[in-house]
């Protein structure tokens, strides 16, 4: 399959190619056709098709004019949203489509993290159904590392805590133009009924960051700044140990007794 346009580099275009691929990913959604669906950087629309047949309500948010453009001239039915997706205030949207939101899309590499809170500060606020995302395998690893591992980090205990992951499947760097330089994978994240609200999401997150910003350093030293020079607003049971020592709901326990203590 020849793509239409030529891939931008600042905007880490990689066009999937394979339809194959492309409808591998698409079933990775369960919503029901009249779900409101949103698509992450359709870029030539290789998902884009697949999912009009689908779902009734599908909307595109595309940061590329020109591929806005020829989506425009190939679906003139097509709800495109120009703009970047870093911009998209999901509740708003989840209101305007009238009921949570089933996303998907290939993520470019470069601003996956940046996506991937906002989905998880959708999902806090309760207007996000599932998500279908394409990133790189490395990590798609790090949303299911478990403690005690190298993978294991902010973004494992930031999705652990709001979402279910899975990865569903990887994806080989040879269907996409140009070819990625890394391999990547097929994540599916379902919120947690049990999940955060979202300002515990984000109130946990800020222990989590300056934990795992020195991730070397005991918790006692590494969160210095927020437990007090002796670490006292953290249980004893933890002070001596690492970030990555610390399970998701441990964070969440933890950042309780740093914001008691303030």
């Amino acid at each position: 399959m020849t793509t239409p346009l030529t891939p931008k580099k600042h905007l880490g275009q990689n066009f999937l190619r394979d339809p194959n691929t492309a409808r591998r990913i698409v079933a990775g959604l369960e919503a029901s056709g009249r779900a409101p669906v949103v698509e992450i950087g359709p870029g030539t629309g290789a998902l884009t098709g697949i999912l009009l047949e689908r779902f009734e309500r599908l909307r595109v948010i595309e940061v590329d004019s020109r591929a806005a453009e020829l989506l425009g001239a190939r679906w003139p039915d097509l709800d495109i949203t120009q703009g970047d997706v870093l911009g998209a205030d999901w509740p708003a949207l989840a209101a305007e489509m009238g009921a949570p939101l089933s996303v998907i899309g290939n993520l470019p590499y470069y601003i996956t993290s940046p996506i991937l809170f906002s989905l998880l500060d959708a999902a806090a606020a309760g207007v996000l159904a599932e998500a279908v995302i394409m990133m790189q395998y490395e990590v798609a690893a790090r949303l299911i590392a478990e403690p005690r591992t190298k993978q294991y980090g902010i973004l494992s205990v930031a999705v652990q805590l709001l979402c279910e992951a899975k990865i569903l499947f990887p994806v080989s760097r040879n269907v996409f133009h140009p070819k990625p330089d890394v391999r990547s994978a097929v994540v599916r994240l379902v919120p947690r009924a049990d999940g955060l609200s979202l300002e515990e999401a984000q109130n946990v997150r800020i222990v989590v960051r300056t934990a795992f910003n020195q991730r070397r350093k005991t918790l006692r030293n590494s969160l210095r700044s927020m437990a007090g020079p002796d670490g006292n607003r953290i249980p004893e049971k933890w002070r001596g140990v690492r970030a990555e020592e610390l399970t998701p709901h441990d964070f969440v326990e933890l950042t309780g007794y740093i914001s008691a203590g303030r």
